[in-house]
């Protein structure tokens, strides 16, 4: 939540340095894998950014429940902020090392089954190849 690699430098560097200032002020410890918190999308044509810190495999982390909570915390902090629609990275799928496939199904069946408020989640998928194993998924 501090502009690093990944998603996480995407996010910093689309919405400016408000980002980083929220994340900041309302999060001066960060927040535990797993969870989830919002603060606002700066230079962003949105409202809000949802952050969740997503299981890093290389650290050690393979509990698969932390890499579902990331969605399902996401959508209580949807719910919470009246959100209606939203954009989801495959969390953890790039540079904290989850497969690709076991975070597409996690994603998609999560969203799927988690009751909310959202009445649109889309999946957001970094390279031409995993948005075909999204498709995929979703049409299987």
């Amino acid at each position: 939540m501090r502009g690093g690699g990944g998603v996480d430098g995407a996010i910093h560097r689309a919405g400016g340095p408000a980002v980083l200032a929220d994340c900041i002020r309302r999060f001066p410890d960060g927040l535990a894998t797993g969870d989830a918190g919002w603060t606002t999308a700066g230079d962003m044509p949105a409202t809000w950014v949802v952050h969740v810190v997503g299981p890093n495999r290389y650290a050690g982390e393979t509990d698969r429940s932390l890499l579902v909570s990331c969605y399902t915390r996401a959508l209580a902090v949807a719910d919470e902020l009246g959100v209606r629609t939203m954009a989801f990275p495959l969390v953890s799928a790039g540079v904290y090392g989850w497969p690709k496939d076991d975070a597409v199904a996690a994603a998609v069946d999560t969203l799927r089954s988690t009751p909310t408020d959202v009445v649109e989640a889309r999946v957001v998928a970094f390279d031409e190849a995993t948005y075909r194993m999204v498709a995929a998924y979703l049409e299987g």
